[in-house]
This record gives structure tokens, C-alpha cells and sequence, in this order.
């Protein structure tokens, strides 16, 4: 009998073992595939590099925007797949005739993730506490034409009319300027958390609006977001987590998804389309193409402060043949700073071709007969303009080779060559640009004015006469006017050849099958408010 008895107390203590490990399993998968365990609400993003940082309007790289547009939201927002105007936190806008007075009515129903209520005084502290700071502080402030006590700057003044009105007052008018306030840089941070934190603290503990909240970083590894339970907008998101994380190797990332470490990348090598579409677990995706990679020279440092170094140089590079090479098909070749697909874009300039002839002969007549030594900076991380840096800056450098240019190829991580370039360190260098708005302004105004040396000309080139177009550009209302005034800077550009602009590409995505509601960004920033799994 107690044999008996002692057989079947052991049996329930091993059943409830059992049921409690059970138990313990469903509460596991329910963190990782959804409250009945059979939908997966985890996404892990696979991606080539890290963020710099957290705090949008301290930053100009992708890396951060990936993350920061899903964590905080600005005024306006753009179209599903372009750069038209829709509400945001601003649900309406009234500009004055003059074009001097922009009135935004704001959403009533929002709250920043720390509880503390979203409304006008909010964006007030915002603009300004980046009009009251400088190109190394909040770089992309200079697409207001610089800072408080500049002369350029364009923002006479921001004020609170009520509790959800905001009115914008201008010196000038700024055809740009509604586009300029749903880029992903200008989204609205929670006062009290930045007066807390602290700028430095706040741009690795980030507090917005959007339908993420900020859980986790770290470093070259991961960052976790998770769901916004408080999100204003019912079903929003549908995600309960979103992970980035960084796996630097193109190959080694497709590797990831399609063992299911991942669910979705970016950076794909055109040359892996085809293992993608032949694999039924995968899907590839291509982003509306609104993108420049270029190869940029510091015009203030010799050799290539002389304009026909840099042109003969620009007669060294095979295009095509890199295009042919790593780009699958997915590029054109690039002649001028900004797409074709942007208004004012000018189809009149003519190319330098490719003649290793008029190369020698430009650079004889630069005083370089027999060549020189030169540094040429590699992209470190795959970019949807530049899948393959380093491969394609060797490609550059034999061809230069044959001009008589001996090339020292040079990289390093990240966050060092954005912060090295921006210095002016770099003599020859690899970078790109993917267009924040669509607007002409943000490709020349943005990357090759005076105004923005420091910030986002790494080549440190200024030129007055370009100088005055581009704020003409910016001044005038009428759009074809812009546009000729526009085809007029690109003539200047081209002929003082600051760039040798490579390749305007079409980047390719992948994701696993079951992903639905994606939906990419010309901007290279995507919401995933929307996106689930099957």
C-alpha cells in the first residue's frame, strides 16, 4: 500500500513538472511569436552598420534614421512611396500669401512615451533648442538656411498661438520649407526627457511619439525597440518588438535570413537577386530609386585643389564597368549630383567620359605629368548606392593607376569616416546620398553650398556665384523658375567637378516570404507601424 501511494505521488510531482515546463515553454513563445503562439511579432532588421546615434537632429546617416523614424514622428509626413505632403502631428497647415507665416493645427490625442503630453509649446522647445545650436550640435538645421544670428537663417520666429497651434514666422520665403519639416531629422523629442537627460544621455535613451518606445542598444550589436502600447492610432503597430542588428558582411546577412536569424535586410549585392527569387522562403524588394554615390574630393587640399586634376580624374573612371560589375543592371551611371527622377535636373550636361588619354593630357597640363600619390577613403559599410565599397574603390584605383595616380586605398569603421570626412580629412573619398525630401535643394543645397561645409560638403567646396542660385532656388515660389535656376547650379557644379558622381542605383532588399507591410522608402527611412508577419 505505501509502495503504492509512494509510486503515484512521484508520478503527479513528474506530471506537474511536465505541466509547469510546459507552461514555461508557451509563456517563451508567446514573447517571440504572439499571445496564441502561432503568429510571430518579433521583426529582426539585418543591416551593414550601426547608428551613430538616437537623437535625429544630431545626425545626417541612414543608419540612425532607420531607427529614429520609428520612435519619433515629425510635423508632416510624406507619401507612402514619395515625398508628397500629408498630416502628421500637424493635422493641417495653412501657409500666408506672402509665404512668410506657415499656421500648423496640431494633434490633440498624443502623448510622448514618458506620458507627458505633446502639443505646441513642445515644438517650440524643439526648433528652439536647434536654432540655438550649430553645424557639430544638429548639423541638418543648416536646411533652414543656418542658425540663430545667421544671415541666412530663414526662421524669424516659432510660437505657441494655443495649446495645439503652432505659427511659424519666416524672414524670407522658403520654397523647401513644409518639405523640410516631415524629414526624418526634425522629429519632435520630449522636452522633459532632453531637460533630464541631457542631449549626450538622450541620444542613447531617445523619447518620442512614435509607435515604438526605445528599449535597448548596444553597440555594433543590436538596438530593441518595442511596441507603443499608449500609439494613437488603433492597430498601430503590429509588431510587438523591432531588433536591428548589425551584421557588417553582405553575404553573411542574406546567410542570416535565410536561416531565419534575421527577417529582413538591407544592402543586398544586386548579384544575389537572382538566389533570392529562386529561393520560395525569401522575397526581394526593391526601394524607389532617389539616391547619388559619388567619389568627392577635398578641394581644399592639393593635388586636388586644382580644378583640372580633378576633371582628369573624372575622365579615369569606368562607370559602366562598375555598374556592369556590382550593380546587376540595378544603377545608371551618374553625371550630375541628384537623379533625373528630381525636379530641375539638367539632361543637357554631357558626361565625362571615360578616356584615360584625356586624363594624362589634363593632368600635364595640372603640372602632373608623372602622376602623384594619392589616399582614396573606402565606404566601411554596404550603402544603396555603394553595395561594395571596398571592391569598386579597387576598381577605381587600377584605372587611376593607368593615369599615372598611384591610389593607397584607406577605411574605417563607421561612425569614424562620417566624423573624419565632415573634419575635411579625407583628400579622395567614397560617399552618397540618399534624398531626404525630393526636392532639388536637399541634393544641391544640402551637399555642395558654403553653408553646408562641416556639415554635409565634405569636400569643403564653396563657390559664390552657385552660392547665389541655389538661395535664389530657395527664395523663388514659382517651381520652373526654380528648375532653371537649378539646371544653372548643376552647370557650375560639373565644370569645377568637385565629385566624380558614380552611379544613381536602385537598392534591392530582401525578407523572409511571411513578412507583409513593408513598404520602403525613397527616403531610405521605413515605418513598420504597418508591417506583420502572415
Amino acid at each position: 500500500m505505501k509502495k503504492k501511494l509512494l509510486l503515484a505521488m512521484v508520478s503527479i510531482m513528474i506530471a506537474s513538472l511536465f505541466l509547469a515546463a510546459c507552461s514555461s515553454g508557451d509563456e517563451e513563445t508567446k514573447g517571440k511569436s504572439g499571445e496564441s503562439g502561432d503568429k510571430k511579432d518579433t521583426l529582426v532588421y539585418g543591416r551593414g552598420g550601426d547608428s551613430t546615434s538616437l537623437d535625429p537632429i544630431t545626425t545626417t546617416e541612414g543608419e540612425s534614421y532607420k531607427v529614429t523614424i520609428n520612435v519619433f514622428e515629425t510635423l508632416l509626413t510624406y507619401g507612402e512611396q514619395d515625398t508628397t505632403l500629408h498630416p502628421g502631428l500637424a493635422e493641417e497647415w495653412t501657409p500666408s500669401e506672402d509665404g512668410l507665416k506657415y499656421t500648423l493645427k496640431l494633434r490633440e490625442d498624443v502623448k510622448f512615451h514618458d506620458g507627458t503630453d505633446f502639443n505646441a509649446e513642445a515644438v517650440v522647445f524643439n526648433f528652439e533648442r536647434w536654432m540655438n545650436g550649430n553645424e557639430e550640435l544638429f548639423p541638418y538645421y543648416t536646411m533652414f538656411g543656418g542658425y540663430k544670428g545667421d544671415e541666412g537663417h530663414v526662421i524669424k520666429e516659432v510660437k505657441a498661438t494655443d495649446e495645439y497651434t503652432v505659427e511659424f514666422t519666416l524672414k524670407r520665403p522658403q520654397a523647401p520649407f513644409l518639405k523640410n519639416l516631415a524629414m526624418s531629422s526634425f522629429g519632435i523629442a520630449s522636452p522633459t526627457a532632453l531637460k533630464e537627460q541631457g542631449d549626450e544621455n538622450f541620444s542613447k535613451n531617445p523619447v518620442g511619439t512614435g509607435p515604438f518606445k526605445f528599449a535597448e542598444w548596444k553597440a555594433n550589436d543590436s538596438i530593441v525597440l518595442e511596441k507603443n502600447e499608449d500609439y494613437y492610432v488603433d492597430g498601430q503597430p503590429k509588431l510587438n518588438q523591432l531588433i536591428f542588428k548589425v551584421i557588417p558582411d553582405n553575404s553573411a546577412r542574406l546567410n542570416a535570413l535565410s536561416t531565419g536569424e534575421i527577417d529582413l535586410m538591407d544592402g543586398v549585392n544586386p548579384t544575389d537577386l537572382e538566389k533570392i527569387k529562386s529561393d520560395s522562403n525569401l522575397q526581394a524588394i526593391e526601394r524607389p530609386a532617389m539616391n547619388v554615390g559619388y567619389v568627392g574630393f577635398n578641394v581644399t587640399k592639393k593635388p586636388f585643389d586644382n580644378v583640372k586634376v580633378r576633371q582628369a580624374l573624372s575622365h579615369a573612371v569606368d562607370k559602366q564597368s562598375i555598374i556592369d560589375s556590382f550593380y546587376s543592371g540595378l544603377a545608371v551611371p551618374a553625371k550630375n549630383p541628384m537623379p533625373d527622377s528630381i525636379e530641375g535636373y539638367n539632361d543637357e550636361i554631357s558626361d565625362y567620359e571615360f578616356d584615360l588619354d584625356k586624363a594624362k593630357k589634363l593632368l600635364a597640363e595640372a603640372g602632373y605629368p608623372d602622376g602623384f600619390k594619392a589616399e582614396l577613403w573606402a565606404i566601411p559599410v554596404a550603402r544603396p548606392y555603394i553595395p561594395e565599397g571596398n571592391k569598386i574603390a579597387q576598381v577605381i584605383q587600377e584605372s587611376w593607376g593607368k593615369v599615372g595616380v598611384d591610389v593607397e586605398i584607406k577605411t574605417v569603421d563607421w561612425a569614424t569616416y562620417l566624423d573624419q570626412a565632415a573634419d575635411g580629412d579625407y583628400p579622395a573619398y567614397m560617399l552618397g546620398w540618399t534624398g531626404d525630401n525630393g526636392d532639388p535643394d536637399n541634393f544641391l543645397y544640402t551637399l555642395l553650398d558654403k553653408d553646408s561645409i562641416g556639415s554635409n560638403n565634405y569636400s569643403y567646396y564653396a563657390n559664390d556665384k552657385l552660392h547665389d542660385i541655389l538661395i535664389e532656388a530657395q527664395t523663388e515660389v514659382d517651381q520652373e523658375k526654380r528648375n532653371e535656376l537649378y539646371k544653372q547650379a548643376q552647370e557650375i557644379i560639373h565644370e569645377d567637378a568637385p565629385w566624380i558622381p558614380l552611379v544613381h542605383s536602385t537598392p534591392l532588399l530582401a525578407a523572409a516570404a511571411d513578412i507583409s507591410g513593408f513598404v520602403p522608402h525613397p527616403t531610405g527611412s521605413d515605418y513598420f507601424k504597418t508591417v506583420e508577419f502572415k
